[in-house]
């Protein structure tokens, strides 16, 4: 038997996976984005940036700015409270969703 695996990214072919058309980099204007802290953000990995990605079951959550840590932003996640450390490109304004 073959064990199952249990890495960070197991089971995540189609969850952390970008459509044909939209594979590659994105453009800058996402890592340009000036956020401030009480901001309100959304956790959504872009899979070709492999640094800085939150764990899959924060997709698609809600979060909080609470601050800054180099090129990464501090983020409080409310149920359950957690402070992640996520790189700008995985993060997207709650306004833009």
């Amino acid at each position: 038997m073959v064990r199952h695996p249990k890495g960070p990214r197991a089971r995540t072919r189609y969850l952390l996976r970008k459509p044909p058309r939209r594979r590659g980099m994105r453009g800058l204007s996402y890592l340009l984005r000036n956020y401030s802290i009480g901001d309100k953000v959304v956790i959504r990995p872009d899979p070709s940036v492999h640094s800085g990605m939150p764990h899959r079951r924060y997709v698609g959550k809600v979060a909080t700015v609470v601050g800054f840590r180099g090129r990464a932003l501090e983020v409080l996640v409310s149920e359950p409270q957690r402070l992640l450390i996520v790189h700008r490109a995985h993060v997207i304004p709650l306004e833009q969703k």
